[in-house]
């Protein structure tokens, strides 16, 4: 439903305006003061503000002025008994949709309210599908790995049901990207999409950002700020590194997701807000709790769905796929003719353990691109120390340290897989006879 604000000093001329546009079906506030218009204003947004030109204390153009730096795309309409040639350009030059004098016939009101709602339905729509296509732009996660794409079926399953989701994973994994396609197949997915990394700033700036301020919160608050869980309602909210986010900030988040309403810095009143809450973070999130840095209460609010996104070790039947798409992307960006990527270039690429993830590999072909002058990526355009740095990860399993006998254990299972389980050469691999590695199998209940 559309918004209109009417501000008219003369309380016979707002009452019946206030009556026509609600019968026209709009969703009208009406003030016969232009200060108290300029405060609701800054509260919340109108689509169409419809007003007086002469009152006391702020004038119309006062109420222009304030519209357009806090709403650009606010349609407001001048009316005025002292129509003058001046006044009429000044207002068309601050941004006016149309100079009325009076007296004027309420269907001429009619016509110029629906115009201009007309107006802004089309605006509304194209930012809406510019955003949609932004959105599917940036929504591109490539895969063939098993385990991946379970996890994409469980992200389509979920995202529906409008539950939180906590995203976990190293750094680099995609987990914003998990976020935006869960967002994308929601019943949401019409609404905002927003972002915020929470190891990113100070507790007092996140606050400032999360939930933003009234005019005169403290010093310098010249304007209201929206918070970005207020910009976010009907849509989603990603928060990235939660676990960076204070135990204070997190008391707040939790009243949030409670009580499904929070206050702005220096506001008397609570705003409702309807927010899907999407996590993420690269740490132990459990050892967190544990330790107490992290809330438990919180973390079973936004625990609702987890998904667990593994690093690109883990995945290598998508580095091929992955290779060529950013070798393509980057082609066509830097405008290059590069058609494919060598086999030797691959299999190098496809030994590397990736401590940055996907994000390294994503980085590792964006420079390729710019040194390759061929029309295929080789060796020689990948860093030079690849084929020597050679990177040891270490990961907890299941939360906890893994012991010496268990590091063996999933080291020897490595070297059987990269030898197609021909136990002589894992053998002289290990540094050991072929009748030592035949005793650990068997401790280690290794089938041989």
């Amino acid at each position: 439903m559309i918004k209109v604000l009417v501000i008219d000093d003369e309380k016979i001329t707002l009452k019946n305006l206030e009556h026509v546009l609600k019968k026209e079906g709009y969703d009208v506030t009406g003030t016969d003061s232009g200060v108290e218009a300029l405060k609701l204003i800054e509260k919340q947004e109108f689509d169409i503000v419809l007003t007086d030109i002469k009152m006391e204390k702020v004038d119309g153009f006062e109420i222009l002025r304030k519209c357009k730096a806090l709403y650009p795309d606010t349609e407001v309409i001048m009316i005025t008994g002292y129509a003058t040639v001046e006044n009429a350009v000044t207002a068309m030059k601050q941004g006016a949709f149309y100079y009325i004098a009076k007296p004027f016939k309420l269907d001429i009101i009619r016509k110029i309210i629906l115009e201009a709602s007309e107006k802004v339905k089309l605006k509304k729509e194209v930012k809406q599908l510019r955003q949609q296509l932004d959105f599917h732009e940036k929504v591109n996660i490539i895969t063939q790995n098993s385990k991946m794409l379970k996890l994409l079926e469980i992200a389509r399953q979920i995202a529906p049901t409008d539950c939180n989701v906590l995203i976990t994973g190293e750094s680099g994994t995609g987990k914003e990207l998990f976020a935006r396609y869960i967002h994308l197949n929601s019943l949401r997915k019409k609404g905002p999409f927003l972002a915020v990394n929470c190891g990113a700033f100070s507790e007092e700036l996140l606050s400032n950002e999360l939930f933003g301020h009234e005019k005169g919160a403290f010093t310098g608050a010249n304007a209201l700020k929206k918070g970005l869980i207020e910009m976010a309602s009907s849509g989603s909210l990603f928060l990235d590194e939660i676990t960076e986010m204070s135990l204070t900030m997190q008391a707040k988040l939790l009243r949030v997701i409670q009580e499904r309403e929070f206050f702005r810095l220096g506001a008397t009143e609570p705003i409702k807000v309807d927010v899907r809450f999407i996590a993420a973070t690269n740490r132990d999130i459990k050892e967190e709790v544990k330790n107490g840095k992290f809330r438990e209460d919180l973390y079973y609010r936004l625990n609702v769905v987890n998904i667990e996104i593994p690093p690109l070790r883990d995945r290598k039947d998508d580095i091929p796929l992955l290779v060529a798409y950013f070798s393509k992307k980057y082609s066509l960006l830097m405008k290059k003719e590069i058609t494919g990527v060598s086999e030797e270039a691959i299999n190098l690429l496809i030994n590397y353990e990736y401590p940055g993830n996907v994000r390294e590999l994503e980085n590792i072909i964006e420079r390729a691109v710019v040194l390759c002058n061929s029309s295929q990526i080789d060796v020689e355009h990948l860093p030079s120390d690849l084929k020597e740095l050679k990177i040891e990860v270490f990961t907890k399993k299941e939360g906890k340290f893994m012991s010496l006998e268990e590091l063996e254990k999933e080291y020897i299972k490595w070297i059987l897989r990269e030898v197609g389980n021909n136990k002589t050469v894992a053998a002289q691999i290990l540094g050991i006879d072929r009748v030592s590695l035949w005793r650990k199998l068997k401790n280690y209940g290794i089938e041989n």
